[in-house]
């Protein structure tokens, strides 16, 4: 397994990140987090360690640089966000590591609606979606435009996040699913909940890379 500190390079900044790559590598995971989150979310450190345990590689990267995270507004801005996240997977397709992989996209919080946003400016280049007590509300007029499968995650206990789930939900037209994980709330911190997102996750990638791939 490779595990590599990177520094990508985009147009006006260089963002942090770590690529994390099994030796029978099919595709790779970008993770796209939430407000106030980095590359060393716990959660996501944790789901991506389970992910790479089936042939699927990671890429756990800061959107923001240090100096933009503590300009507060910069967390909530979508369109920056998603910005970024494009010109990161456009530097992943070009990647000598990575050249070739499926990649899909996980994200977390109002980091799904920048996932889902790169997925429709992608098309069929990005395999599949996985959002986790996400906010794709905050992209909803781009959803219809998603064509990437997608799995909407969100805890029971949430149930303002369930009723955006499923307003965004209805306005995807691409294969789609919305699972929720009982006993759980936001951050699924409740014991064995975000196993149990990790293995949804899981499952909805292996049955669409190997899709993609064929």
């Amino acid at each position: 397994m490779k595990r590599i500190e990177i520094s990508i390079p985009l147009s006006s900044v260089s963002l942090k990140g770590e690529l994390v790559l099994p030796d029978n590598a099919k595709g790779i995971i970008v993770f796209s987090h939430g407000s106030g989150s980095s590359r060393f979310s716990p959660r996501n450190k944790m789901i991506g360690e389970l992910i790479q345990q089936h042939d699927m590689g990671t890429l756990l990267f800061d959107l923001l640089t240090e100096e933009e995270d503590r300009i507060y507004e910069n967390r909530f801005n979508i369109d920056l966000l998603v910005s970024r996240l494009i010109e990161t997977t456009e530097w992943l397709f070009q990647f000598k590591e990575t050249k070739g992989f499926s990649i899909g996209y996980f994200g977390a919080s109002t980091g799904a609606a920048s996932a889902l946003r790169a997925a429709a400016y992608f098309g069929k280049k990005i395999a599949a979606v996985v959002s986790r007590g996400g906010r794709p509300d905050l992209a909803l007029n781009t959803l219809p435009m998603v064509t990437a499968p997608t799995l909407l995650i969100v805890g029971q206990l949430d149930t303002a996040v369930i009723y955006m789930n499923k307003q965004a939900f209805d306005e995807l037209h691409c294969i789609k699913e919305m699972k929720i994980i009982p006993g759980a709330t936001h951050l699924f911190e409740e014991p064995g909940k975000l196993t149990e997102v990790a293995n949804l996750a899981i499952q909805w990638y292996k049955e669409y890379f190997i899709k993609q791939g064929d």
